[in-house]
C-alpha cells in the first residue's frame, strides 16, 4: 500500500510540474499575441496551441488536486451520518469514481490511438496532436491511481482512526 501511495504522489507531483509550466507556457503565448496582434503580427495557430495547453493543464492537475482534497465538497447531510456510515460513502464514492475515470482513461486512450492511426493533424499548424491526447489520458489515469489510493486507505483504516 505505501509503494502504490508513493507511486501515486510522485507521479501527481511530477504531473503538477509539468502543468505548471504549460499554463505558463499559455499564459505567454497569449500574452503575446494579443501584444503582437496590436502590431497586425499575430501568431498562427495560437487558438490550438491554447486549447491543447490548457486540456494539459486541467488533466495533470486532477490527481494533485485529489491528493490534496482540493476540491469541493458540500457535506451539508453527511456531516450529520455517523462516522461509520460516513466512511463507506466515502468507500463508495472513492471506488466508483475510480472506476469512472479509469473507463474515461481507457476511452481516452482509444480516442488517442484512433486519431495517431488516422495521421490527424492541427487544422493551422498541421502537427500531429495524439500526444496531448495521451497526455489527457495519463492525467486521468493519475486521477484513478489517486482514488485508489484514497479508496484503499479508507478501507484499510482501523476502526478507532478518523
Amino acid at each position: 500500500m505505501h509503494t502504490i501511495e508513493m507511486i501515486s504522489h510522485a507521479l501527481n507531483k511530477i504531473f503538477m510540474v509539468i502543468g505548471s509550466v504549460a499554463v505558463m507556457f499559455l499564459m505567454s503565448l497569449a500574452t503575446s499575441n494579443v501584444v503582437l496582434r496590436i502590431f497586425g503580427y499575430p501568431y498562427r495557430g495560437t487558438y490550438e496551441l491554447v486549447s491543447f495547453a490548457g486540456a494539459i493543464v486541467i488533466a495533470f492537475a486532477l490527481g494533485y488536486s485529489q491528493q490534496r482534497k482540493d476540491h469541493i465538497v458540500v457535506d451539508i447531510l453527511s456531516e450529520k451520518f455517523p462516522k461509520k456510515l460516513i466512511r463507506v460513502l466515502d468507500s463508495i464514492n472513492y471506488f466508483v469514481s475510480m472506476v469512472f475515470f479509469a473507463i474515461v482513461t481507457w476511452q481516452i486512450y482509444v480516442w488517442g490511438m484512433k486519431t495517431m492511426r488516422g495521421g490527424e493533424v492541427m487544422e493551422t499548424l498541421k502537427v500531429i496532436y495524439h500526444p496531448f491526447i495521451f497526455g489527457v489520458a495519463a492525467g486521468f489515469a493519475a486521477l484513478s491511481l489517486a482514488l485508489m489510493v484514497d479508496f484503499l486507505k479508507n478501507v484499510l483504516r482501523e476502526e478507532g482512526e478518523a
